[in-house]
């Protein structure tokens, strides 16, 4: 299987957390029973689609006919997921920064739907957030500020605090996007 497509990577760097822990499992059987409950939890938040493909990939599947009928997102994972278990060194690092002009507008429409009362972007992002906090640098604070973003919080400077520039930036675009998705 050739490298990921560009926007693929920033994909699957968003889900780094996930993706690694997938193919680990796959490797390894034992550890599978600890992701167990991130599957269930992600399922019962809406990414059934997904879920089942991951559980057909720890099963044994290894088929790009995996990948028909997802959108985007899932897509991006699932072919993340399976390039990884081909080929380790490109599995996305899970101390790398996302790109903002590729995680910004994604990440912008779970929060405008979330403030408006969606439970199922809500509950995603929750989800999504605690798999941050669990990684380093700016994707750890960032984690950390999608609940107050929700709430309609702001200030670049409070959002940022801590952040390195690529942190910043991806603030900075995840608030302009916000802005785009409020005034339409």
């Amino acid at each position: 299987m050739a490298k990921l497509p560009e926007k693929t990577k920033q994909i699957a760097q968003v889900h780094a957390q996930l993706i690694n822990s997938v193919v680990m499992a796959c490797h390894n059987k034992t550890i599978a029973p600890q992701l167990e409950p991130v599957l269930q939890s992600s399922a019962q938040n809406g990414w059934i689609d997904l879920v089942a493909r991951i559980r057909k990939i720890m099963a044994g599947s290894r088929n790009t006919k995996l990948l028909i009928g997802l959108d985007e997102e899932d897509a991006g994972i699932i072919l993340a997921i399976l390039v990884g278990l081909q080929d380790s060194t490109q599995l996305p690092k899970i101390t790398n920064e996302a790109d903002s002009k590729f995680a910004a507008p994604g990440l912008a429409k779970m929060i405008h739907a979330a403030s408006k009362g969606d439970v199922t972007a809500l509950s995603a992002l929750g989800d999504m957030a605690q798999q941050m906090v669990t990684a380093t640098g700016d994707i750890r604070y960032l984690g950390a500020v999608i609940q107050p973003i929700i709430n309609g919080e702001r200030d670049i400077k409070r959002l940022t605090n801590h952040m390195g520039e690529q942190g910043v930036k991806l603030v900075e675009g995840l608030l302009e996007e916000l802005e785009q998705l409020n005034s339409e």
